[in-house]
């Protein structure tokens, strides 16, 4: 079926609720998308002259349109809507049952949630509904619980913006009204004035000029109003746009002065720091004279900083030798520090060089001593020199030792006598016998 005007009105008027009958003729006006604006401009036509019922399947008819469009990414539908749907959703919602407006706002909530016009456009459909149940008495707007329009409400906008929400709204409700009266007008003007077709006669040619002239008075009219609405939009937003301009120039003037305090203050506060650290400087110098061993002022990397003085070392005692007692063995007799005889000497010598003779042999050898103690491996007596000839030789020395010792010890006793005058003469043979004949 050829595009014609009829024929889409056909189309409209043979539609119904069925899901077969709204995608047959969506199909069909779909495969005529170079006819959008026309059809949309059909479309809104019999919306306001159907009844109510008609109406809600005409909505249907839109939204399987539009959203095939935006699936297919065909835009051409979803530019001629947008400037009338806002209009024709009211027209539907208006006069309606509580069961069809319900049916309205779940298909315009859809289009919210699939973004399927731009956002002025959804705003402006969702304005209007607001609006018709603000003025229905005793009921109140929002009836899905405010999840449908909450992105329109004018509270959640900035208060600056508040004036432009109303221009805004009459902007896109002047093009809905605008557009297909522009639309229709353009259109007929241009089948009369076809010179392909043929003239018709007079009076016909009369009537068509008379509906083209009123078509063309309501476009004119519908276009100065959208432009008187839009002229109101524009100034409000140059008002606001002067005002953050205004806003904008005494902030970078704040900014500057605030600048400029913040190098001042900057530069006072290195002033009093620099002071402070002069005056520290000061008041240490004057409280301790500069002295050897002193503290002094000094200023690393800027900052003052005292070194003091080493404190005195402390003295120390001097290493004493430890007493005599200490390499004296125990229980040695003490001795009044007599010379040693040169000749006891010699023979203290001499008996050290015996010793080592009869204990070379031994499987155990003497442990070295320490100190004044010589050691046995060098020929010397191990034990301790002293001056007093009773300790000077060594101990367990043999009978020639002891005999030494008698002799040191009672040098002079009995000199030139026998020293065994008086006693009986067997028992002096007996001493001289044990003795080996030296007494």
């Amino acid at each position: 079926m050829a595009y014609t005007d009829d024929a889409v009105k056909a189309k409209l008027s043979s539609l119904n609720e069925t899901q077969e009958s709204i995608v047959s003729v969506s199909q069909w006006i779909m495969f005529h998308r170079r006819h959008a604006d026309r059809t949309c401009a059909i479309w809104l036509e019999r919306m306001r002259e159907t009844t109510v019922n008609k109406r809600l399947t005409l909505i249907y008819l839109a939204n399987e349109v539009v959203q095939q469009s935006k699936a297919r990414r065909k835009d051409d539908f979803l530019v001629a809507f947008s400037p009338v749907i806002a209009e024709a959703t009211a027209a539907a919602y208006k006069g309606s049952t509580n069961d069809i407006q319900e049916k309205i706002r779940r298909t315009v909530e859809v289009w919210s949630q699939r973004r399927i016009f731009d956002k002025p456009i959804q705003e402006a459909v969702e304005a209007r509904i607001q609006e018709l149940d603000k003025s229905r008495s005793g009921k109140k707007s929002g009836l899905l619980g405010g999840s449908l329009f909450s992105g329109g409400s004018t509270s959640s906008a900035p208060s600056e913006l508040q004036p432009l929400i109303p221009l805004q709204q009459a902007v896109s409700k002047a093009n809905a009204t605008s557009n297909p009266a522009r639309s229709t007008a353009n259109a007929e003007y241009e089948k009369l004035a076809d010179a392909a077709k043929s003239t018709p006669t007079p009076p016909v040619h009369a009537a068509r000029l008379s509906a083209l002239l009123k078509s063309l008075s309501s476009a004119e009219s519908a276009v100065a109003e959208s432009i008187k609405t839009r002229q109101d939009l524009v100034n409000g937003l140059e008002s606001l746009l002067a005002t953050n301009r205004t806003a904008l120039e005494n902030d970078q003037a704040q900014l500057d002065t605030i600048r400029e305090r913040h190098k001042t203050t900057e530069k006072r506060k290195r002033e009093v720091e620099a002071a402070i650290m002069r005056g520290a400087s000061a008041s240490a110098e004057s409280a301790s004279p500069a002295t050897e061993g002193e503290s002094q002022a000094q200023h690393v990397n800027g900052r003052a900083a005292t070194s003091s003085v080493e404190p005195e070392r402390p003295k120390v005692e001097e290493l004493t030798p430890p007493p005599t007692e200490f390499f004296t063995p125990t229980n040695s007799p003490k001795f009044e520090g007599r010379e040693l005889p040169t000749n006891a000497a010699n023979h203290h010598i001499e008996s050290g060089v015996n010793d080592q003779a009869l204990h070379h042999n031994s499987t155990t050898e003497p442990p070295q001593t320490i100190g004044p103690f010589s050691s046995t491996k060098s020929g010397i007596s191990p034990y301790p020199r002293s001056s007093d000839p009773r300790i000077s030789a060594p101990l367990g020395g043999g009978p020639s030792a002891k005999k030494r010792k008698l002799d040191a010890e009672f040098e002079g006793f009995g000199a030139g006598e026998d020293a065994m005058a008086g006693l009986d003469e067997d028992v002096a043979e007996l001493l001289r016998a044990e003795s080996g004949g030296a007494v």
